[in-house]
């Protein structure tokens, strides 16, 4: 875990050497739970005309996925873990993450659920329609030699309003929205999601290699 806002670009730099010494077997696997300054990241399939207003920096993440923002208060973990020694199935990957955030949401008695045509974790909005979702959590991954980079993005007490320069993950449905913890009526601390995160990797995912 970093303290403070760390700049995105140091993150990229941090990962990629982390991912390449894993490959290698000169390090153990990393989960870094950290916050970014407000900024937008562009993955591989975003599309130029889903950046409403550039409010803040736009870094090309390199990830799979469209456009998503990071800032303070969202809880952004990067997942470098050794895919082959795990397991080379990446569409298993992606479904072991959102079951993390969802049991970790469900420890603030939040029900996230999954949905097979968007990626990432959707919550239903009693106080709405029946048809419409918030997304609380963002998934985008990369890998390389069968490490994984990258990984989930999840909103706690973050600014809400800071979505609106761009299309989140291209969906651009009016039905679907965006919310936090906090925006849920959860005022919990990053520590406490912090606590639960850590609760509910190892059951999914098994121990970190080398630690």
């Amino acid at each position: 875990m970093a303290d403070g806002l760390v700049p995105y670009q140091t993150a990229l730099a941090l990962m990629d050497a982390r991912t390449a010494a894993i490959a290698d077997g000169n390090a153990r696997e990393l989960i870094w739970l950290i916050e970014h300054p407000p900024l937008y990241t562009a993955g591989t399939s975003a599309k130029p005309g889903d950046l409403i207003a550039e409010r803040f920096p736009v870094h090309a993440a390199g990830r799979g996925g469209q456009f998503t923002y990071h800032g303070p208060g969202q809880r952004v973990a990067y997942v470098m873990l050794d895919l082959k020694r795990r397991g080379p199935d990446l569409r298993r990957f992606v479904a072991t993450l959102e079951e993390w955030i969802i049991r970790t949401l469900a420890a603030f008695s939040i029900s996230g659920e999954r949905r097979d045509d968007r990626i990432g974790v959707w919550v239903r909005r009693p106080d709405k329609s029946a048809e419409h979702e918030d997304k609380i959590a963002a998934i985008g991954i990369r890998v390389k030699r069968w490490v994984s980079l990258h990984g989930i993005a999840l909103n706690v007490d973050c600014d809400l309003s800071h979505f609106a320069g761009i299309v989140p993950c291209g969906v651009a449905d009016t039905r679907y929205g965006v919310t936090s913890l906090l925006d849920l009526g959860r005022p919990v601390s990053m520590a406490e999601v912090d606590m639960a995160l850590r609760r509910e990797f190892e059951p999914l995912f098994g121990p970190v290699a080398g630690s």
